[in-house]
């Protein structure tokens, strides 16, 4: 199974499938509608799909920059939280009608459906040369928005199994719990990152790998603490990988690539679990009609709307909000989170389910496809943008070196400026030029060409600077900064 999850994200490359529909894919096809493997334990499901969750999480953590999403946390945070209730509200009273539920059961649907896709998100953003401004917000969004989530789709679920109306003395009851389980979550994951990031720095080994397993471990060890304490566990996971992950901890590229590995892994058998729970043939006409409505209205409204509502207050563009509004895909969370219900005893689960997993495939076949089409249309993509490279070197990182690779984009005004005429700070220098597939060692006379691959190597406490001058000259051409740098 693994081999074929490998070939298949090959086959995704080429041909613009998502990776969770091909995995998915196979869970059907191995399932009781194909190969007849019988699979349909909700409560197993349910316990891998939040192990699995962790470990993406963990993933999204321990590689994002914090630089990166710094000024995107407030932002990300009310999208969060406020929009989520605004989506839940929207897609809770199309729920009502359409499914013809009552309010608890509608709203349940619209909790579901609201948070966005980790998994889902961290692929696109490997994809689409994004800014950081943007790349930021929905990795921040993503790693943020689970939580509450999970604790409103419980709450609904355990209130519906018991017959319970929705009414506002509950909901009243349910917010300062759901404040105090985030604040618990946060506090825990920051001590866990802070107190485990420090222990690590003092019995690092050399051992990578011995040492990739341990900081893995700690996301693992916030996320059981935070249960423990009956504080939102996925928040502790996410700040404690986030604060792991920018501690410029040893071995820190071997580390990525574990959790990049480990986060592969719980991709793969999170959806063709969930591939193999879902049975195509309760799948009704019925169903799949009331899948696509109710997903018209989180895509064109409930998403929209909730976006404009969270960022306006932040002056965000209305550009960056058309592609965050449509940026907001759903995966494996929603089919996880469907399967509370089902173990809650909530009546019409299993409808619920099936309606969940025909949405996330018909409209990540429409979004996630079109994403780069979206970004190149609005404006929103950068063709000179820096990638940090990830290089297990020892004496890098006790140098506190860093190698950042840019590529001089179609439109960048670095096509005819030399390399002296970058005026890099002092520490950074372009060391390699790729053009035409064929790498050369830079002078200072050399004349960057549009396709070129710069590789720049520069000190720890330089690196931001020699990014920002790159890109300031990319933009407004040889002159950007002269009088400032003068």
């Amino acid at each position: 199974m693994l081999l074929v999850a490998v070939a298949a994200v090959r086959l995704s490359r080429r041909s613009g499938l998502p990776t969770l529909l091909l995995y998915l894919g196979i869970g059907v096809v191995i399932g009781e509608a194909g190969l007849g493997i019988h699979f349909n334990s909700a409560e197993l499901t349910q316990v891998l799909g939040y192990s699995a969750l962790v470990l993406i999480l963990a993933e999204g953590g321990l590689t994002t920059s914090w630089d990166g999403i710094r000024q995107s946390v407030a932002p990300a945070a009310l999208l969060s939280t406020l929009g989520v209730m605004v989506s839940v509200g929207v897609v809770g009273l199309a729920a009502h009608f359409v499914l013809d539920v009552p309010w608890n059961i509608a709203l349940m649907v619209g909790a579901v459906l609201a948070p966005t896709d980790a998994a889902a998100v961290f692929s696109v953003l490997r994809r689409v040369p994004l800014p950081h401004r943007l790349a930021g917000l929905l990795e921040a969004e993503s790693g943020f928005n689970d939580a509450p989530v999970v604790i409103l789709v419980m709450a609904l679920a355990t209130e519906a199994s018991r017959g319970g109306d929705g009414s506002p003395s509950t909901w009243w009851q349910l917010l300062p719990i759901a404040v105090a389980e985030l604040a618990g979550g946060a506090v825990v994951g920051l001590l866990v990152g802070y107190l485990g990031g420090h222990f690590m720095r003092r019995i690092a080994s050399a051992s990578s790998g011995l040492f990739s397993i341990g900081v893995v471990s700690l996301t693992v060890l916030a996320y059981a603490v935070g249960a423990m304490l009956h504080t939102s566990g996925f928040l502790a996971a996410y700040l404690s990988a986030l604060l792991l992950g920018n501690m410029r901890l040893p071995h820190r590229a071997a580390v990525h690539g574990f959790a990049e590995a480990l986060g592969w892994l719980a991709q793969i058998g999170l959806f063709v679990l969930l591939g193999l729970l879902a049975s195509p043939s309760r799948l009704t006409w019925q169903t799949v009609g009331a899948a696509i409505v109710i997903g018209l209205v989180l895509l064109l409204v409930a998403r929209p709307l909730s976006v404009i509502v969270s960022l306006t207050p932040f002056r965000v563009p209305w550009r960056d909000q058309a592609f965050l509004a449509w940026a907001g895909l759903r995966g494996a969370v929603p089919i996880v989170l469907a399967t509370v219900p089902l173990t809650a005893g909530t009546p019409g689960a299993r409808r619920l389910f099936d309606l969940v997993f025909v949405l996330v495939v018909v409209f990540t076949l429409v979004q996630a496809p079109a994403l780069p089409w979206v970004a190149r249309r609005l404006g929103v993509t950068e063709s000179d943008l820096a990638v940090d490279l990830e290089v297990e070197s020892t004496p890098l990182e006790e140098l506190g070196a860093d190698i950042l690779q840019m590529t001089v984009g179609p439109t960048s005004r670095l096509h005819g400026v030399e390399v002296f005429e970058l005026r890099l700070p002092s520490g950074a220098a372009v060391t390699l030029v790729v053009r035409g597939g064929k790498g050369f060692v830079p002078s200072l006379q050399t004349t960057l060409r549009h396709g070129d691959q710069l590789l720049i190597v520069a000190t720890a406490a330089t690196r931001r600077k020699a990014e920002s001058r790159v890109r300031q000259i990319s933009k407004a051409g040889r002159l950007a900064g002269w009088k400032t740098q003068q």
